[in-house]
């Protein structure tokens, strides 16, 4: 051990070298741990557990076939308890009184949530309620099934028998028959 320090600093250099590298590495796994991976349709390594091309499902409740679901494509994604449809959307949703369809629904793409039965539909989105022989068409809409209601934050058009109403904002019930506009920015009656 000599009295200027040379051979103490070089083991000292080495602990100090180690410690960070050791710090550095902890925080590395720390931030990998923090940050969860997002689930998105387009990572390729997330392979669907079931695909179905052409495809029809209709969901019945005791006698009554509530919908009629029609697309070029599924994906189901049970580990992400997850639906992907794209290509020729169709949801047609019948009368409870009759077998006649009143309201139907299409759109390029759709994300399904199996837990909640929610649904988000995409693209060139166009709703028709037979009943009140109106029509909405917008990018972007949600169906809320606890609440049994359709919404969007993007732009809107709905077209009736007596008024073309456009705006950003949505909400309606199934019918189209009670539904708001948040933000109007065009009538024409």
């Amino acid at each position: 051990m000599r009295q200027n320090g040379r051979h103490i600093a070089k083991p000292l250099l080495f602990a100090v070298a180690a410690t960070a590298i050791i710090l550095l590495s902890m925080s590395c796994q720390e931030k990998s741990k923090a940050t969860p991976k997002l689930l998105d349709s387009t990572d390729w390594t997330l392979k669907p557990e079931q695909i179905s091309h052409d495809f029809e499902v209709k969901f019945v409740d005791s006698n009554w076939v509530k919908a009629k679901l029609k697309a070029g494509r599924g994906r189901i994604y049970t580990s992400r308890m997850e639906t992907l449809i794209d290509n020729a959307l169709r949801l047609e949703l019948f009368s409870k009184n009759s077998s006649n369809v009143t309201t139907w629904l299409t759109a390029d793409s759709a994300r399904i949530d199996d837990n909640t039965r929610d649904m988000i539909a995409k693209g060139k989105v166009v709703v028709f309620s037979d009943s009140s022989q109106t029509r909405l068409e917008t990018s972007v809409l949600q169906w809320n099934q606890a609440e049994q209601k359709f919404f969007s934050t993007a732009f809107v058009r709905i077209t009736s028998p007596s008024e073309l109403i456009e705006g950003y904002g949505f909400e309606s019930d199934q019918y189209l028959l009670n539904y708001k506009i948040f933000k109007v920015s065009g009538v024409k009656q």
